[in-house]
């Protein structure tokens, strides 16, 4: 953000001071454009090592993070990003298949969850929203698990602590509070482990949110917020939640916010790897505002176009994050052709084998929601249980009569 000398914005308030006062060139200053032009002054920089065209540009801060990088490792971050997008893109067919519930797409979000995602060690903790479905793919999950939640056959499917990877979280922004409490622990226990919160731009307005970072700054919790500012809280842009870029707003809790390409799966690996090396060294939390697009709808509920136009869309299809690291692997002859057709197949097996699982889930035990609702049991839980029991006989009843 520019900042004005005392003298220049003393000069500015004599220009103008009031709404409506006439330029120098005739042009009459409303609170309006003159916000207009401070958002233009304001617009932050981007940390990126490679350009939608996919050419590597130098950064002198973070190029040392990605320094050692090889072609082979970049083929399979590429490798991530597209076998994650068919994943997604098969969960979508399902669901309008009838075969899931609801889902949310990443589509678009592949650079800032692969990158991010494949910057943490095996120790590190994640604490999920529920779209982050690469981060899943780069901590082990079976993306098969992922999709029994939406289709209403068990609560999650996987143990966290098998992979370090919390369940997914509906309730918007309340796992950043989870994260920074697990993050103090950490601490606490003297680990050199990390702790990384996903969540999107919708949920930077929610309280738990702003408690978070409260308190990690204050216990100078390791841990990383990863915001994915996908534009869109469902419907809502975000400039109508902030007057400020969100990395922005780590300034005002003490500790350094920073925003990245988060269509730049370099960049993100690389911003990502600084932020948890601060946390692991005992210097406090980061935020890392990942400026992305969601390029899909909020959810299969959501219709996107009634709120947004096609020329947004398409501004930002040219900044695929997967075409810009195929033109980069191309250019830098990092792959050929052969690798390509390989991966192509190996996607075209992922889907199949998700749509198998999906439709080869068993039903759930009817009887499973009274179970762990207390440790040791409870006189109103067994009546109910058995109020339901008479309740599913009736059926049978019913169908011998």
């Amino acid at each position: 953000m520019t900042v004005e000398s005392t003298a220049a914005r003393t000069s500015r308030r004599s220009a103008g001071s009031k709404a409506g006062t006439t330029g120098t060139k005739g042009t009459t200053r409303t609170p309006a454009t003159k916000a207009a032009g401070a958002k233009k002054a304001a617009e932050p920089q981007l940390v990126q090592l490679l350009t939608p065209e996919g050419k590597r540009v130098k950064n002198a801060e973070y190029d040392k993070y990605v320094a050692g990088v090889t072609p082979e490792e970049l083929r399979g971050l590429y490798r991530d990003m597209v076998l994650t997008r068919r994943f997604d893109a098969e969960a979508t067919s399902l669901q309008r298949q009838g075969e899931l519930g609801l889902w949310a797409s990443l589509l678009g979000q592949e650079a800032a969850q692969i990158g991010s995602g494949r910057a943490l060690r095996d120790d590190d903790y994640v604490f999920p929203t529920y779209r982050e479905h690469g981060v899943a793919w780069c901590r082990g999950v079976d993306p098969t698990n992922l999709l029994g939640m939406f289709r209403g056959v068990n609560n999650g499917g996987w143990d966290p602590n098998s992979n370090n990877f919390q369940l997914y979280t509906i309730v918007i922004g309340s796992q950043t509070l989870h994260a920074t409490g697990y993050a103090m622990g950490v601490a606490k226990d003297g680990a050199d482990s990390a702790v990384i919160a996903y969540f999107g731009d919708g949920a930077s307005s929610q309280g738990d949110v702003a408690e978070s970072f409260t308190f990690s700054a204050v216990y100078n919790a390791p841990v990383v917020f990863f915001c994915q500012n996908n534009q869109w809280a469902i419907s809502e842009p975000t400039e109508k939640q902030s007057r400020v870029p969100i990395y922005q707003r780590a300034q005002g809790y003490g500790f350094p916010g920073v925003r990245v390409d988060g269509n730049d799966v370099l960049a993100c690996l690389a911003v990502t790897r600084w932020a948890l090396e601060r946390a692991r060294s005992g210097e406090g939390p980061t935020l890392v505002e990942a400026f992305t697009y969601r390029m899909g709808a909020h959810t299969t509920s959501d219709d996107p176009s009634r709120y947004r136009g096609d020329e947004e869309r398409q501004a930002w299809e040219a900044k695929d994050p997967i075409l810009r690291l195929r033109r980069f692997l191309e250019t830098s002859n990092h792959a050929d052709e052969g690798f390509f057709e390989e991966l192509e197949a190996e996607s075209e097996a992922l889907g199949k084998r998700v749509r198998e699982a999906v439709r080869a889930m068993p039903d759930p035990d009817h009887f499973a929601i009274f179970e762990n609702v207390y440790a040791d049991g409870h006189a109103l839980v067994d009546e109910e249980r058995a109020q339901f029991a008479a309740y599913q006989a009736s059926f049978a009843d019913e169908g011998g009569n």
